[in-house]
Parts: C-alpha cells; sequence; structure tokens
C-alpha cells in the first residue's frame, strides 16, 4: 500500500468517478464491473494499466502513477486464484480479522486490558519458572 494521502478535496473528486465504490484518505475501492472491463481490456485489448484508468476519467497524477499497473496486478492474481466472484465480495477485514479497539466501549477496553495483563502476567511466571528449572 502506498504512503499516500489524500486530502477531503482529492476524495471528493476522486469520489466523483462511476468506477469509484468508496474512497478514504488512504484507499480507493473499486466497482467489481471496472475491475473485471479493466482485465478484460489489459489481456484482450493489449492496452496499458495507465490507458484504461485515464479513460476511465482517472487522475494518474492525482492516484499514483504505478497504482493502476498495482491494481491490475492484484487484480490478475485475485482473478487466478479465486475466479470472478471473488471481485464481489469486500476481501479486507472479513470474519476472523481482529477488530481495532475503537470500536470497543470503554468498559470492554477495559476488560480487555485486563485480560491482556492477567495473560502476560501467567507468561512471566511461567518464564520465571522455566528459567528457575534450568538453573537448578
Amino acid at each position: 500500500m502506498s504512503k499516500r494521502i489524500f486530502s477531503p478535496e482529492q476524495v471528493s473528486e476522486i469520489l466523483k468517478n462511476a468506477n469509484v465504490a468508496r474512497c478514504s484518505e488512504k484507499s480507493i475501492t473499486y466497482h467489481k464491473d471496472f475491475k473485471i472491463e479493466s482485465l478484460r481490456r489489459y489481456q484482450q485489448e493489449g492496452l496499458s494499466a495507465s490507458r484504461i484508468f485515464e479513460e476511465a476519467g482517472f487522475n494518474v497524477a492525482l492516484i499514483g502513477r504505478e497504482t493502476p499497473m498495482e491494481c491490475v496486478k492484484r487484480w490478475r492474481k485475485t482473478l487466478k486464484k479465486k475466479g470472478v466472484d471473488s471481485f464481489s465480495k469486500e476481501q479486507r477485514g472479513g470474519p476472523g480479522r481482529r477488530q481495532g479497539l475503537k470500536s470497543l466501549t470503554d468498559k470492554e477496553k477495559l476488560r480487555y486490558y485486563e485480560a491482556q495483563v492477567a495473560y502476560l502476567k501467567a507468561e512471566n511466571a511461567f518464564l520465571a519458572k522455566l528459567r528457575k528449572q534450568r538453573l537448578n
């Protein structure tokens, strides 16, 4: 992922493009149809990734010169590995992924940190016992 940060004005400009599903200050989520059409044009018509993005109305200087090729590479890999249907599902932050502490209430955070402290105390006690055994 690049280290670029979009300003609120840049985000609103990017969101005007019909091929964008979502955009935050750090990332752009493209529509499934755009991904599939981009791959088709790249593979069958031999167009460059930058040209495809420019023709789709993207300001390549704004989104990043390498972004089109990085996206096409990632989408080709996803297509090969998981098929066309994988583009219709959001892949990030799915089930089993760690939820951030930001979404927790203060009470839940307190419980989380108390459990963390208890775990670390038990781990330290175990390691101390192990060290003691090795020294004897």
